[in-house]
This record gives C-alpha cells, structure tokens and sequence, in this order.
C-alpha cells in the first residue's frame, strides 16, 4: 500500500501524548511526588510499580482484543478513540493530588498511575500496531516508525522546554523552580488538552486506511491469548527485540528520573538551565532522524547496537568524570558538557525506540510465516509495555536508590549531605550502565536481516495465495 505524507504524519501525530506522558512520568513525577508533596520515595516507586504491574496484565489482554476485535471501524480505531478523553480526563487529575493524608495521597497516585496507563494502552497498542498492517516495506516501516518517534520526541522536548522554563519558574515564595507546585498543577491541564487532541488526530487521519486494513488481514484468527503468547516468549526474534527494549528502558529510566535529581542536587543547575539541556536534547532529535534514515543502507540490527554502544557514553561519562575529579565544580563551564551529553542521548533514545517498533513490524511477518497467526497487537503490547517501563520499573529502581543512599525528601540544594549526593550518583552510573549494556547484548542475538525479511515477504505471500485457492 502506497502510504500517503498526510496518512504517515497522522499515524505519527498520536504520539504526542505518549511524549507528554513519559515526560511527565520520567522527568516529574517522582520528583513532584517525593520532593514538593512529601511521599516517601520507595514509596512513590512502589505506588509506580504496582501500576506498572497492572499494565502487566492488562496490556497482552488489550491486544489480543484488539488483534480480535470486528467493527464496521476495523480492528485497531475503536479503541484508539475510545482512549482519547479518559487519558485527558485522568492525567489532568493526576498532577492536582488532594490535600489529605499521606495514604489518600498515595492511594490518589496509584489510582490515577493506573488510569493513565490503562487509557495510554488502549491507544498506543492498537496504534502503534498498525504499522505492520499499513505497509510490509522493510524501509517503510521504518518509516513510519520515525514518524511515530519524531513526534514523541517533540513532545518530550517541547514539553521539558515549556515545564521547566515557564511553569516550573522560580517564585518569591519558592525560588527553587523545579519545587513550584502550582506549576504541576497548571502543567496537568496543558499536557491533558493536548494529548486528547492529539490522539483524535491520529485516528481520524488514519480512519480512511480502515478498508485497506481490513482486506489485508487473514478472515480467520485462531488460538487463545495463552498460545499466543506462548509463542512470542518461544521466539528467539521476538525475545530479543522485547528483552533490548525492557533493559534499555530500565537503564533509560534511571537515567531521566535520577537525571532530575542529579541536576537539581548532584550539578545544582537551575530551572532555567535545565531547560537549556532540555533543548540540547532537542537538537539531537534531527540528528537521530538522519541516523535512523541511514537503515535504507544499513542492516536494523547494526544500528540498534551502535545506539545502544553510544548510549553507555551518554548516559555514565560526564558523572563518571565528575565523581573521578576530572571534571571541576564550575557549572558555568560544565554546561554545554551537559548540553551535548543530553543530545547524544536524545540520538540514542531516539534511533533505539525507532528500530525496536521497526524490527518487531518484520517480526510479525515472521510470526506469520511460522505459526499462520497475525499478532500485531498482542506484539506490540509487550512493546508499549516496555516503553511504559522507562517511568515503571524506571521510577520504581530510583525510589529504592534513593531510598537505600537515604535521600530525604524535600531537601534543600544547598544544605544535603555531600556524601549521599556522591552515593546516589555513584548507584546512578552502575545501575545505567549495566542495563544499558545488557540492552546491548540482547539485540546482538535478533536473526532478521533485510536480506531474510524479503525471503520471509516471498514466503508470506505464497502462503495466502495457497489459503486463497483452498477457500
């Protein structure tokens, strides 16, 4: 199928809630919670990592329902409609926690946690599956997945930008910005509006395909969500895709929930500074498009692991350098170091969440070939899910670092201890590290070349032409 700009801009467009979603659940959340509302740390990741375990069980059951699910709208867009004003609705609410007790507060971030990821599932699994139906193209769907990522980025960016420059603005009465709690308060309403918008966008620029969708799926669905996912966990394609994923997005986690912290407490940045970096990220965001573009000639796989290489860098050294007293204390001289050590990991972000939706697109036709069974959606739910991670087991290994370095909460830049600083950056730089690198020696295992993915097309299609002649 011949995917027009319009249709790949639209299928990209919904990704700006899960932008503004995981930015607010990566960058903010532990730290609004812990810091400006009081909760324990391992508290809000245990509250984190229950939702997380929620998503667990709900997302394989979304996409099994949606790979399913029959409607005159197809498969995949009812559901992706449905999500748009609970998802608003519950993340508005999510940032204005009621002025209670610290068990209503707690049970309030459970709560809405898990709404927020429920309604986020509900349009991202059946969303972001569509991308195996709208096009088998080996390069296409790569494609399309920079699409998808260029505008979660920019949600990211832009929202980092607009948060810590505006809404998180230092005041008279609280002059450490990142601890300005009306901002959070003002912050939920935009980041609500927008990603209701942008997730009705998405479906309804997609909405004419559904035919087309339609005719391309096999009429009959067999098996149970059991042996699907059986079959998945069996696979050895499939498995590293997931596992590079889950690993990556633990490590990526760590990074930017910590990241927070270690600017506010470990660098002693402000607002106005961390927007800066927020923008160096940014601009890595184009250099990641051009990589990622560069698979029209290089193998996914290749590319994956040099991602995951660089990020190693990118994530460890500028603290490495700082703990080992190779980098001196001047904030002012250490800021682009700062800056470019953000983008490099907007690059590597952005090239590795690219690839995993892209392999696992070729991994679907793989799982065809094999087992006769398209499973889209309940692929792509591990997918979501692990993606989810980044602000879940993420959130969750921060709170318990912090916990275990004796991290207070609300503290205050200029009084902590120096020496629990010095702990958690040192946890930081093991714990990002080790994930990263097993991320990299996951993907060093997934067998499908550009080369074994045409052979897989040809077998595909001989496949249903003999289903075709036998009905």
């Amino acid at each position: 199928m011949n995917l027009s700009a319009k249709h790949k801009i639209a299928f990209g467009f919904g990704s700006l809630a899960f932008g503004i979603k995981d930015q607010g659940f990566n960058t903010l959340l532990l730290l609004y919670y812990n810091q400006v509302i009081g909760l324990p740390a391992a508290q809000v990741g245990a509250a984190i990592l229950i939702a997380t375990l929620v998503d667990a069980v709900l997302d394989p059951l979304i996409g099994h329902a949606s790979d399913h699910y029959r409607s005159r709208m197809g498969r995949r867009h009812p559901f992706m409609y449905g999500a748009a004003l609970p998802m608003a609705i519950a993340y508005a609410l999510f940032w204005s926690p009621p002025d209670a007790a610290q068990s209503v507060q707690l049970a309030w971030l459970v709560g809405l946690s898990i709404v927020v990821r429920v309604a986020v599932s509900l349009y991202e699994i059946p969303s972001t599956a569509l991308m195996a139906e709208l096009t088998n193209d080996y390069d296409e769907r790569t494609t399309l997945s920079t699409w998808r990522s260029l505008f979660m980025a920019l949600a990211l960016v832009g929202m980092g930008i607009v948060v810590f420059k505006y809404f998180l603005a230092p005041t008279a009465q609280q002059p450490v910005g990142q601890l300005n709690a009306e901002g959070y308060v003002r912050y939920g309403y935009v980041g609500a509006a927008l990603m209701f918008v942008s997730v009705l966008v998405a479906a309804r620029g997609t909405h004419d395909r559904i035919p087309m969708l339609r005719a391309s799926i096999p009429e009959r669905q067999h098996g149970s969500l059991w042996s699907g996912l059986k079959l998945l966990m069996s696979d050895r394609a499939y498995v590293s895709v997931v596992l590079c994923a889950f690993l990556f997005a633990v490590g990526g986690g760590i990074a930017t929930t910590l990241g927070t912290y270690l600017q506010t407490y470990f660098w002693k940045v402000t607002a106005d500074q961390i927007a800066a970096i927020t923008a160096g990220f940014g601009a890595g965001i184009p250099v990641g498009l051009i990589v990622s573009a560069m698979t029209r000639h290089l193998n996914k796989k290749l590319v994956t692991i040099s991602a995951c290489a660089l990020a190693l860098i990118a994530f460890v050294a500028l603290v490495t350098l700082r703990l080992t007293g190779v980098l001196g204390g001047d904030v002012q001289a250490i800021m682009p170091w700062l800056v470019a050590q953000s983008g490099l990991m907007a690059v590597c972000l952005l090239v590795t969440v690219i690839m995993s939706a892209s392999m696992l697109a070729d991994v679907a036709d793989h799982i065809e070939v094999k087992s006769g069974r398209r499973m889209e959606g309940l692929m792509f739910a591990a997918l979501i899910m692990i993606q989810k991670a980044v602000s879940g087991f993420g959130v969750f290994c921060s709170g318990i670092i912090l916990t275990l370095v004796g991290f207070p909460e609300k503290a205050d830049p200029a009084t902590i201890d120096p020496a629990i600083v010095h702990h958690l950056a040192l946890v930081y730089v093991i714990g990002t590290g080790v994930m990263v690198f097993l991320a990299l020696l996951a993907i060093s295992i997934f067998p499908i070349s550009r080369e074994s993915h045409r052979r897989t097309l040809e077998l595909q299609k001989a496949m249903r032409a003999g289903a075709a002649i036998a009905s």
